[in-house]
């Protein structure tokens, strides 16, 4: 009885492929047309050969989310935001005059946060999705996708970004529980362990404060540090024994964020020992030659001085004493100095002139101070009048630090310092500072800005020159100025000079501006529920 040859492996045929069946027959497939034969055969053998897997565990049920439903307009249009994919950007860097979707994303989420909506489930792969290309997305997303969006994340790896940072989508316990937050302080990840401490110190500094002193003694260098940066929430003269505590903190990088701290309590120890240091550097002028401020900064950074903060090398360029006395002046209490120079007031503080070429980083210093320390007054005496050129002010020319000390004042004056800044200087240097103002600029500043490229228009230079700003007043005007805006929208006649054809570039510009207006107001007005259907 004859018997039949086992058909040859898949490896020996993979091989006589690779080799070609003349130097490498498989056994049974001699020829080319036999080997392809005998893969099929043994293609369709191993499909239907396979054993099934064992049946997976079902996830658990999706938690329940008891914020309101979207109302019907702004669900659609949330469709509509997930599903925008820009156009390509024209050539010449022509961004033509359709409102970029993308860009309404963030706005429409953080005011559908606003009104405690929960993301609707056919929507939260779209929403994860966006949120895992656009890291500017994510803190709004996830508020918005809520326990659900993290239970459907957790089902697929190229979402595994939401579970960063969120205690893998667990649930912080009850606050008012004590033993539940103990434990899960002791025992729990990393991640949870930052975010339980952040929320407990937001409801109740002290007793996050005694979580904290509780086991900082075993915790990890980096770990103390995030820790300790949680302290900003709520800081007050009770955390001063434990942040002095921390200056003698064998890691430097946790000294220095104790002393930033404690620079920030103008009662302390700590300020008074820095405002005693700083002050014997700086002093008014008694000789009657300068009538100014005299400055004789540290000749050595003693270990007192290291013990409390103070950084002894400096920085690649920058000399010792300048970069000792920098550090002295921005951690003493700003409060130090009108007694120090003959009880004068921050504004004439800051008009003094200084000895020896000390004045720009004697006043960096302050500035630094200001911000730190969140002292309007110092912040309005060193920013000056708006319509002074920045390199002529009493302060900074630093756009940045300028930027940092608006922050310190009210929403309304600072947008008021930046309208009149945008009048006197024009937007070639307001970008920074147009960024620190609340959303939607007030009235004067929306129109200064406005303003302001109207007269670019009319100068005949390109838009795109202008396009970071015309990006923020796309977001950040008032939608309610649309209309006012529309004579912007027409082509002008060419001025003699003007770059060709930045007319109707231009008018371009300001359709997609006033475009984008009008969709933000639809877009408030359907999160409100005013656009409801019948």
């Amino acid at each position: 009885m004859s018997t039949i040859a086992p058909p040859p492996h898949w490896e020996e045929l993979v091989t006589a492929a690779l080799l070609g069946t003349d130097r490498r027959p498989a056994p049974g497939a001699e020829t080319a047309p036999a080997l392809l034969d005998a893969a099929a055969v043994h293609t369709v053998r191993r499909r239907a050969g396979l054993t099934p897997a064992a049946a997976g565990e079902l996830p658990a049920p999706a938690p329940r989310d008891g914020r309101a439903r979207l109302p019907g307009p702004a669900r659609r249009r949330l469709a509509l935001l997930l599903a925008d994919r820009a156009a390509p950007a024209q050539s010449g860097g022509r961004r033509g005059s359709t409102p970029d979707l993308t860009e309404l994303l963030p706005q429409w989420l953080a005011a559908a946060n606003g009104h405690r909506y929960r993301a609707p489930e056919d929507l939260l792969p779209a929403l994860l999705d966006a949120a895992r290309a656009r890291t500017d997305l994510r803190p709004q997303a996830l508020e918005f996708a809520g326990a659900r969006g993290l239970w459907l994340a957790r089902l697929n790896p190229e979402w595994k970004y939401a579970l960063r940072g969120t205690s893998g989508g667990a649930v912080l316990p009850d606050l008012e529980d004590a033993e539940a937050v103990r434990a899960l302080w002791e025992e729990g990840l990393f991640a949870e362990r930052v975010r339980l401490l952040g929320a407990v110190r937001a409801a109740d500094p002290a007793a996050a404060l005694t979580l904290l002193t509780g086991t900082w003694a075993t915790e990890r260098a980096e770990d103390r540090l995030m820790f300790l940066d949680s302290l900003r929430t709520g800081l007050s003269a009770g955390d001063e024994e434990f942040l002095e505590q921390a200056l003698a903190d064998r890691s430097r990088n946790v000294r220095a964020v104790a002393a930033e701290l404690l620079s920030a309590l103008p009662a302390s120890a700590f300020a008074a020992r820095m405002a005693d240091r700083a002050t014997s550097c700086v002093s008014p002028d008694r000789t009657g030659t300068l009538g100014g401020i005299v400055v004789e900064a540290p000749h050595e950074c003693d270990a007192a001085m290291q013990r409390d903060g103070v950084v002894a090398k400096p920085p690649a360029g920058r000399g010792e004493r300048s970069w000792w006395l920098g550090q002295l002046v921005e951690s003493a209490p700003l409060s130090a100095w009108p007694p120090r120079l003959n009880g004068r007031t921050p504004q004439e503080i800051t008009a003094l002139p200084v000895s020896d070429g000390w004045g720009e980083e004697l006043h960096a210093a302050w500035c630094r101070a200001a911000i730190r320390q969140g002292d309007a007054t110092w912040a309005r005496a060193l920013l000056g009048a708006p319509s002074v050129p920045p390199e002529a002010g009493t302060g900074t020319a630093s756009l940045a630090e300028r930027a940092k000390l608006l922050t310190t004042l009210p929403d309304a004056e600072r947008a008021d310092w930046v309208a009149g800044f945008v009048s006197a200087h024009g937007l070639s240097e307001a970008f920074q500072l147009l960024g620190v103002c609340v959303v939607p600029w007030s009235q004067a500043l929306g129109r200064a800005v406005v303003d302001a490229l109207d007269i670019a228009r009319d100068a005949g230079s390109y838009p795109w020159s202008f396009s970071g700003v015309m990006g923020l007043a796309e977001r950040c005007l008032d939608p309610g100025e649309a209309d006012r805006l529309e004579i912007l929208t027409t082509t002008p006649a060419e001025a003699e000079g003007a770059s060709p054809g930045a007319g109707g570039y231009w008018s371009e510009a300001f359709q997609r501006l006033v475009g984008t207006l009008r969709l933000r107001a639809a877009m408030m007005r359907e999160l409100s529920g005013e656009a409801e259907a019948p």
